[in-house]
């Protein structure tokens, strides 16, 4: 396996067994990226458990592990989910293309390819992620969004908001808790947190829980210092310094605003 790393470069990897495809799209993807490369899905799948990646291309027909058992394993784990795939193949019927897609794929390319198209994929399958983030941090008061997700990374979401919202009271949710229930590594789920909503955990954590305090302020039925127990934060001042932060308004000001 060969790695070619820059400085603050999107991980796009690459896998093929023949080497002068490898070549061949990477001399043409290295200016931009930092490129990897894999001659077999085994080979590419034992680099994702153990490097970030942000994109992966493959061929389908390969050794040891094929393309579409690759995606398979990558798309149906929860730590990897999230990973956009382009599949390659010398295919190119219409029922080809399905299977690709049906195997979990973001996108579909045939050989011969022009490396043009290839890279505008690649760049709008990019892009498309980093607006889902934008969005996010855009509306940082709202509930974890799960919109422009695939169907993994949706579930995956839908299970650490609910976690988060069922421990919300214990002042010791933390990382660590959360990893410990979803099966995680610590640092797998830092990861994949902070992929899907450019956030760390400990500020999702932070954000859900104001989130939630915003509602309750506005039914108007719990006391501010009741709403900071309620959400386990260690006092009332130190949740009134939160909400302050993240609303511009303290939580006493807020509640009286909207009644």
């Amino acid at each position: 396996m060969h790695i070619d790393f820059g400085i603050e470069k999107s991980v796009i990897l690459l896998a093929d067994d023949h080497e002068d495809i490898l070549d061949f799209i990477a001399d043409d993807l290295e200016e931009k990226y930092k490129v990897v490369k894999a001659l077999n899905g085994q080979e590419a799948l034992a680099y994702v458990h153990t490097h970030d990646v942000d994109l992966i291309v493959s061929d389908i027909m390969m050794p040891l592990l094929n393309g579409y058992e690759f995606c398979t394993k990558l798309k149906e784990d929860e730590k990897y989910s999230h990973i956009p795939f382009i599949m390659l193949t010398a295919k190119n019927s219409l029922q080809s293309k399905i299977e690709g897609l049906e195997y979990g794929a973001d996108a579909y390319i045939e050989k011969p390819f022009s490396p043009n198209f290839l890279e505008a994929q690649i760049a709008s399958l990019l892009r498309n992620r980093k607006h889902v983030k934008e969005h996010f941090q855009r509306i940082p008061t709202s509930p974890l969004d799960i919109s422009g997700h695939n169907k993994s990374d949706q579930a995956f979401l839908k299970k650490l908001n609910k976690l988060i919202l069922e421990n919300m009271a214990d002042p010791s949710l933390c990382v660590d808790m959360l990893a410990d229930r979803l099966y995680m590594s610590r640092p797998t789920l830092y990861r994949k947190i902070k992929v899907l909503s450019d956030l760390s955990p400990n500020e999702l954590i932070n954000l859900t829980r104001l989130n939630k305090a915003s509602q309750l302020l506005l039914d108007g039925e719990y006391k501010v210092y009741e709403v900071a127990n309620l959400l386990g934060f260690s006092t009332a001042s130190h949740f009134s310094r939160n909400f302050q932060k993240q609303f511009g308004i303290s939580p006493k000001d807020y509640a009286a605003k909207h009644k």
